[in-house]
């Protein structure tokens, strides 16, 4: 088999193989030159919208979470090595550029150009997916330059930031008032506990001290000043540190920067099935349902569900191992994704949207704004269909450098990967039901160490051999 063909997905309902295999078809449309405007796998990975070549941060870093798996047809880190280009001479790396020009996008709502603060989150993924050290070396100073630019231009004396709410993305988001944004400093808190463990793997102790103080300081202040204990849940502040009423699903990114102790992290995980707030059909709704701003429709960031938001919270899940509820959040999303795919409805065009409505089936609206959802928006949609699905849904957890892989499952089923490359090494994990019972087969063409967790009731790790192996789950 050609090494650079996708890596296959086996599952026993079809649905789920289909979305996926058409995403990674349709990803070639949507890697474009900007000298020419022409599609080439050597462009970066652009939606073109009214004839602009724009490359947007948040998508950059969200979308190379997917591009890892594509058996490297697809550069995982083309984008996000972009913004490092662009960095400017004081450490600034703004949210969006036009590739014809390589001049940041401005606007008045985001002066400044800030994104959310994520890039040593990425590239700690890129990382254990796919071992590259020399790399982490090289775009250390990048980020501790930005890093630096964040602290002098928006953090006050409080051991807050204060920026546009909007740099999350958020652009209508029911956030008036917010002066210290929960997700923004939720972020900072993520990114400098991946920049203390990518100076660990440099084995530099004075990087990785310095960020976790860092991590530690916010911590301390997110969970002073933004939690409240009567609503559970994170909230922004306004200019005088008092918290706003509102419930985003902002409130949420704490969980992926491992901030909430075991009760809090029970509190706030608890809006997530609660049917009064996030616990909605198709989870998870970017407003809580009991605020007097939410929509049906989902009017962008007023009750819509994004794939990237889903991602976001599941991943936060996996932080506090509650996987049974992440894996069944995922499976429901993907559902509502493919029911936009194919409607029932015959007048209507169905397609991959980049946001849906939060208690039905079908794309999410936006009044006064016909071009949103925006159709076949794989920048995001991605994340659901092949991370999620990969990560979640057959629930392998990857890391070349450990050479380790976690099977994470909460039952037996017919499901597995083929032919993922990692790095030089093909590898293949299949559970299929034989006469002898369930069993897993798997292929390899060098050692790593294959550790499989179903439901917490069986859990084993085995140094699996190159060559072909199986693993009769009775005999566990």
């Amino acid at each position: 088999m050609n090494k650079r063909d996708f890596p296959k997905i086996h599952f026993y309902d079809q649905d789920f193989v289909d979305i996926y295999d058409k995403t990674w078809n349709w990803i070639s449309d949507y890697w474009i030159d900007p000298s020419t405007g022409q599609t080439s796998p050597d462009g970066y990975f652009i939606y073109p919208q009214n004839g602009e070549l724009i490359v947007d941060q948040f998508e950059s870093i969200f979308s190379s979470f997917f591009l890892v798996f594509s058996n490297r047809n697809y550069p995982a880190n083309k984008n996000i090595d972009y913004f490092y280009e662009q960095q400017e001479e004081n450490g600034a790396i703004r949210w969006k550029y036009d590739t014809k020009t390589n001049k940041p996008v401005l606007d008045k709502s985001n002066p400044e150009g800030v994104g959310l603060p994520l890039f040593a989150w990425a590239e700690f993924n890129l990382f254990h997916k796919g071992g590259n050290k020399r790399r982490i070396k090289e775009i250390m100073p990048v980020l501790q330059k930005y890093m630096d630019w964040i602290d002098r231009t928006f953090k006050k004396p409080n051991g807050l930031y204060n920026v546009p709410f909007v740099s999350s993305t958020m652009f209508n988001a029911p956030r008036k008032g917010a002066y210290y944004p929960v997700d923004f400093n939720a972020c900072m808190a993520i990114n400098c506990a991946h920049m203390s463990a990518l100076g660990d793997i440099l084995n530099d102790k004075e990087i990785s001290f310095q960020y976790l103080k860092k991590y530690f300081q916010l911590k301390t202040r997110i969970n002073s000043l933004m939690w409240d204990n009567d609503t559970g849940f994170y909230h922004d502040l306004d200019k005088n540190e008092q918290r706003l009423q509102q419930k985003t699903i902002a409130g949420f990114w704490p969980l992926l920067a491992e901030l909430p102790n075991a009760d809090k992290a029970d509190l706030l995980i608890a809006h997530l099935s609660n049917p009064k707030t996030f616990g909605s059909e198709h989870p998870f709704p970017t407003v809580s349902m009991d605020s007097p701003d939410f929509k049906e429709k989902g009017e962008g960031f007023n009750g819509s569900v994004y794939s990237p938001f889903n991602f976001m919270i599941i991943k936060g899940l996996e932080k506090y191992q509650r996987y049974d509820i992440a894996r069944e959040s995922a499976i429901r999303h993907l559902y509502f994704i493919l029911e936009g795919l194919s409607p029932a409805n015959p007048k209507e065009k169905g397609d991959l949207f980049e946001a849906y409505l939060p208690m039905k089936e079908g794309p999410a609206s936006l009044s006064h704004k016909s071009e949103f959802p925006r159709r076949r928006y794989l920048h995001y949609i991605g994340l659901s269909s092949i991370a999620l699905m990969i990560e979640n849904v057959i629930g392998l957890n990857i890391s070349l450098p450990r050479k380790t892989v976690d099977w994470i499952i909460p039952n037996m089923e017919i499901m597995g990967i083929e032919k993922l490359s990692l790095k030089r090494n093909l590898i293949t994990i299949l559970s299929n039901k034989s006469n002898r019972g369930w069993e897993i087969q798997m292929e390899s063409e060098k050692l790593y160490y294959f550790t499989i967790n179903i439901l917490d009731q069986k859990k084993k790790t085995l140094p699996i051999p190159s060559g072909k192996c199986t693993m009769l789950i009775d005999k566990l």
